[in-house]
């Protein structure tokens, strides 16, 4: 039995859980769901999948405030849960785990999975990590961010070697991880050395390409730590290619009107956001004289509705890219894949390191524009959106990327290799049974 346990207070990795599903299902694979509930957990019964929600769940503000202490938006001197959901958590997952004989964990950023999967002795399989991934990092491929600026006295520094810092910091500092070093310490297994080790189980789905991401497949498959005091024991990377949601969502009629409407379109599907960036970034969009149509995503945006403005509160966005000529997200690698697979041009609005990273591969490929947030608003905001749109370079440079894309089968690769990873696991049926208490268990925890 395979276990997937999304964090369903994010929509990428909810959606990216569903791809999954499907993919181990159509092979005949037994899978369980499981997830401590959030804003998204409602697509998982849309698109036919049964969750089991592990307590009493989490509701919209404690997601809204989770979605705020991720890293690159939240203190790096927090974990994103508080020791007593750590705690808590990590013994209702392990339970599950042990209850219906799991064999492998699968999950992105519900992180107590690290904690819960060493408990019952099995392996955790995650899929978060985008681009910030060791190899990346060991080479230095990865971008200054703009999301997250250096402090003063390295911003000073000259360009190469904030790049240099930037790689190698991951490996080297503990952000992130100190309240789940705590429990581990408390539970007696193994902790979370850096914060590459955070994004990173006992195998990583690398769910890229290559000639995105810039590092060979036998390279990512052979990959071993340099630095193993970096990483957990036995930290694997395996490529599959590219995951992103395939809702079976309708487009709405009034949406359908816009796209058919004979005008230049807009797509902004900002997701996980502040409210106030994706009204700034409507602002400067509509002096272009486009049609905007909006996926809120969570935000009530029913105000910005107007003659060239469309709000909806959800939207199936690999149905609309291909419609459009130009997508605005926020640089999450499932929307920035969406609109490559799309041929469509993107212009990426990062808030936090790993999006900045997304972003600048598809501008590295002549494909996006990366816009920084403080000036979204602005009218850099709209001439990079008129430029993405008037030069055809962009468009046929992401039309490349999709047809790479289109030979690629991302869920059915991770299928595969989670499947691979079950049949050479003893699973939680013979795994380390370890009992632990767990005062309060029973009681909401938000």
């Amino acid at each position: 039995m395979i276990c997937l346990l999304p964090n369903c207070c994010v929509l990428s990795e909810t959606s990216r859980a569903v791809e999954i599903y499907r993919a181990l299902k159509a092979r005949g694979m037994p899978v369980r769901v499981a997830t401590h509930g959030g804003t998204w957990e409602g697509l998982l019964s849309d698109a036919g999948v049964r969750c089991d929600v592990l307590g009493p769940g989490w509701g919209s503000a404690r997601c809204e405030a989770f979605v705020r202490s991720i890293p690159g938006i939240g203190s790096p001197r927090q974990s994103m849960w508080s020791d007593d959901e750590l705690r808590a958590f990590a013994a209702l997952e392990a339970d599950y785990f042990r209850a219906h004989g799991i064999r492998v964990a699968v999950t992105g950023w519900t992180l107590t999975a690290l904690l819960s999967s060493r408990l019952a002795g099995i392996p955790l399989v995650t899929d978060h990590a985008g681009a910030f991934l060791p190899p990346a990092l060991e080479r230095g491929l990865l971008p200054v961010p703009t999301s997250v600026p250096l402090p003063p006295p390295l911003r000073w520094l000259p360009p190469g070697f904030q790049r240099r810092i930037h790689n190698a910091a991951p490996t080297r500092l503990g952000l992130w991880t100190g309240g789940l070093n705590r429990v581990a310490r408390e539970l007696g297994v193994e902790g979370i050395p850096s914060f590459a080790a955070l994004l990173l189980g006992d195998l990583t789905l690398v769910t890229d390409v290559p000639e995105v991401l810039g590092v060979s497949r036998e390279e990512v498959d052979a990959w071993r730590p340099r630095r193993a005091a970096a990483y957990r024991t036995g930290t694997r990377l395996r490529y599959v290619g590219p995951i992103f949601a395939r809702f079976d969502t309708p487009i709405p009629d009034r949406v359908e009107q816009v796209l058919d409407g004979g005008r230049p379109v807009v797509y902004v599907a900002i997701t996980s956001s502040p409210q106030a960036l994706v009204r700034a970034v409507v602002a400067a969009l509509r002096p272009l004289g486009a049609s905007v149509i909006v996926a809120a995503s969570g935000h009530d945006l029913r105000d910005l509705e107007g003659d060239s403005v469309t709000v909806e509160p959800l939207l199936p966005s690999h149905k609309i890219m291909p419609r459009v000529d130009l997508a605005v997200t926020a640089g999450g690698q499932g929307s920035v894949q969406t609109a490559l697979a799309s041929g469509v041009p993107l212009i990426g609005i990062p808030l936090q390191g790993e999006q900045d990273a997304n972003v600048w591969l598809a501008q590295r490929q002549g494909a996006a524009r990366l816009v920084a947030q403080r000036v979204a608003g602005t009218d850099a905001m709209t001439s990079a959106a008129r430029e993405l749109m008037a030069d055809v370079t962009y468009r046929t440079n992401a039309a490349r990327i999709a047809r790479i894309y289109a030979a690629a089968d991302g869920p059915g690769a991770a299928a595969e290799a989670i499947i691979e990873l079950a049949a050479t696991s003893s699973g939680a049926a013979s795994g380390a049974r370890r009992s632990i208490s767990r005062p309060g268990l029973d009681h909401a925890l938000v």
